[in-house]
């Protein structure tokens, strides 16, 4: 078996390497690659060193089973051909292809099946705000049809990379020193900031990271729920958080939907408020699962339900969610 991670020095990248070593995959060779600035580069991996290649329009990935890309949309879109053509799977972390009628877009918990609906030999990975509530969304939905969802994102720093880390960083030291703040990575000063706006706004008013959770949710589900979403980026380093609101065809409790989630692989609930105890992005930031919590009946709507839910974005979000996928194909035989 071998494996290729193209994007290895980027921040998913990363986190390909870090979980591959947790993982317990069948024995497997694996190959990185980026881009001319970063071939070249070292990066250990289980007592080994791996050199990086350049990206290329060759052969290279001739051998190889399962390709992790995340590299970018443009990378992705260039570089489908090459990578697939020798009969590489390839699963994509970009937006390029997630919508495409012949890829398929899967959050394994939801609906790994769909990994083998691959004609082009491409699998895309969702967007990582869409990833985390579908997720709860399937404990939901195998209770009570899901009519539609509001959902209202609190993005962490690290959804827009390194360059947001180090800007939410930069800024608390130039905020002690007194110093004026550099703004660069995000549109206004982040620190003791929210902002109303995560990717370029489209003709409708929402943005395109709005739009994604409408268009991806209803793709993954197979289902005609509706979702209206506003995401935020806030002064958190890691972790995504939501607070959803769900219509469903017949009252929930939230006794049944704590029990459905409890039940759920992939979800850890945490829904305590009475000994303050719920998911928060501080403790979240490095864990696998799904976190869900302030579980309660809607005031306004006597068929909905409302919860708190966050997940580590560049785990669950991207990295994990794309090592799960090759799991299960592996497990499957391809």
């Amino acid at each position: 078996m071998k494996i290729a991670v193209v994007g290895a020095s980027g921040a998913v990248g990363q986190e390909f390497l870090s979980i591959l070593a947790e993982r317990r995959l069948p024995e497997f060779e694996l190959v990185l690659f980026g881009s001319a600035r970063s071939a070249g580069r070292e990066y250990n991996f289980k007592g080994k060193k791996l050199v990086v290649k350049e990206l290329k329009h060759n052969d290279d990935f001739k051998d190889i089973d399962i390709a992790l890309v995340s590299a970018g949309g443009s990378t992705s879109l260039e570089f489908a051909e090459t990578i697939t053509k020798h009969g590489a799977v390839m699963i994509d972390n970009s937006s390029a292809f997630r919508m495409d009628t012949d890829v398929p877009l899967v959050v394994p918990e939801v609906n790994a099946e769909q990994a083998f609906n691959r004609p082009r030999n491409i699998i895309a990975n969702p967007n990582c705000t869409t990833i985390q509530m579908v997720v709860a969304l399937k404990a939901l939905e195998g209770i009570s049809h899901i009519k539609r969802v509001h959902v209202s994102s609190y993005q962490s720093a690290s959804g827009a990379g390194a360059s947001g880390m180090a800007e939410l960083e930069k800024q608390v030291e130039e905020f002690v020193a007194n110093k004026n703040l550099t703004v660069e990575a995000f549109k206004h000063q982040i620190l003791f900031n929210v902002i109303p706006h995560i990717d370029v706004f489209t003709d409708n008013g929402y943005t395109k990271e709005e739009m994604k959770m409408y268009k991806e949710t209803k793709k993954i589900m197979d289902s005609d729920i509706e979702v209206s979403a506003t995401c935020v980026r806030v002064p958190v380093m890691r972790a995504h958080s939501e607070s959803v609101w769900c219509e469903t065809e017949k009252p929930v409790s939230p006794e049944e939907f704590r029990k459905a989630c409890e039940a759920t692989k992939g979800i850890t609930v945490i829904d305590k408020p009475e000994d303050l105890q719920y998911p928060m992005p501080l403790h979240i930031a490095g864990k696998d699962d799904v976190y869900v919590g302030r579980i309660r009946k809607d005031l306004a709507n006597p068929n909905g339900i409302t919860f708190w839910c966050v997940s580590d974005q560049i785990r669950k979000g991207a990295a994990l969610n794309a090592v799960q996928i090759a799991e299960y194909l592996i497990e499957k035989g391809l």
